[in-house]
């Protein structure tokens, strides 16, 4: 493209204000919030690990760490990115089984999308950039998709340099024959593929929306990363913008970007002894109950995540102390609190107030509310 050329297509895009507001519908796209911690080995289920937001949906397909890199060089950190979401083969698995499969995504909320008016004549293309690396050279496949209706389009790209950052940018086109409610459940996610067997295979890789079907996810998948302890791959510069133009990515800050993801996740301790946690009192002899206000409010009512520890977890209440392993939540929740409780405990006073705190370094508390 000319500079002239190009100059006229950035004129086009802020006319329709595309470099306008808030521009990047992922969250955490530059990976600089991670409440889970750093790293988690041994990984060979689906979850959230590290990277808020981000998640590794597996099945079969070998042992991974996952982990929040740090970046010092290359052309990503040169563009500004610091941390990185990165996945480590550390058990292989290169014979999958027919419906092995892992994918990297990020489920986006359904009533953050509205503005695509997908299912309308004013449905709105997409455009996806990210920054990527990986020792595995070869096509990768992204099979983009909107739960409601069950529909899909597919993106190829191709990693032309092996342990080399390099930044990929993706058109999707408007859906005028889908939909997307207008509601809190998932929305849009795009499966960012490292690796599949036979069951998503042997279809198409369709440039057009369409219904989905199993064995067009990933025809055109090349690689697999579980095929050898050696490999990794890893992603940042997440941006999913509404538009043609992939303009730049859009950086928020630290505090911005953790209230965003405190809607699906929020971590209320870190790992330190004797933190207070809430306020409480003894229901009666021998059950304590406590109340958590949950600022910004979540997403939809939230389950408990917390480990148990040998007397982790303490009620101070008149200078007495009552230890306990870990506590539940009671019913009557919801977004904005949780009402907690802790049963099966002995020589409480009824009606006496305290407080919740941790004992060790390993206790904690957090509530989920994940797509």
């Amino acid at each position: 493209m000319s500079k002239a050329a190009e100059l006229a297509k950035w004129g086009e895009v802020s006319t329709n204000g595309q470099v306008s507001g808030r521009r990047n519908i992922v969250i955490n796209g530059a990976m600089q919030v991670a409440q889970r911690g750093a790293s988690t080995a041994s990984v060979t289920a689906t979850g959230y690990y590290t990277c808020d937001r981000m998640n590794l949906e597996i099945s079969g397909l070998g042992t991974h760490t996952v982990t929040q890199e740090t970046l010092t060089s290359g052309g990503a950190f040169s563009a500004g990115f610091t941390k990185a979401w990165r996945v480590d083969c550390t058990t292989a698995d290169a014979s999958p089984a027919a419906g092995d499969y892992m994918v990297f995504q990020q489920k986006i909320e359904a009533q953050n999308l509205q503005q695509l008016a997908f299912g309308t004549s004013s449905a709105k293309s997409l455009t996806l950039s990210f920054y990527v690396k990986s020792n595995k050279t070869g096509t990768y496949e992204i099979m983009h998709f909107v739960s409601d209706g069950g529909r899909q389009v597919n993106s190829t790209y191709t990693i032309n340099s092996a342990n080399t950052w390099e930044k990929k940018t993706l058109l999707i086109p408007a859906d005028t024959g889908g939909t997307i409610n207008t509601d809190t459940g998932e929305g849009w996610r795009s499966l960012f593929y490292l690796g599949r067997g036979s069951n998503r295979t042997g279809g198409s890789t369709p440039t057009s929306w369409q219904a989905y079907a199993i064995a067009d996810e990933a025809s055109s998948q090349t690689v697999n990363i579980a095929d050898n302890t050696a490999n990794d791959w890893a992603i940042t510069g997440y941006q999913l913008e509404v538009g043609s133009v992939a303009t730049p990515f859009e950086y928020r800050s630290f505090g911005e970007e953790l209230a965003l993801c405190q809607r699906y996740y929020q971590k209320i301790t870190t790992a330190a002894a004797s933190m207070g946690l809430s306020s409480a009192s003894s229901y009666n002899t021998a059950q304590v109950n406590g109340v958590i206000q949950i600022v910004p409010s979540m997403r939809a009512t939230p389950s408990i995540d917390i480990v148990t520890v040998t007397n982790g977890y303490r009620y101070v209440a008149a200078a007495s102390n009552t230890n306990f392993d870990v506590l539940s939540l009671e019913a009557g929740s919801n977004n904005s609190q949780v009402l907690w409780t802790k049963s099966g405990l002995s020589g409480l006073t009824a009606g006496q107030a305290g407080w919740l705190q941790t004992t060790s370094t390993s206790s904690y508390m957090a509530f989920k509310s994940e797509l």
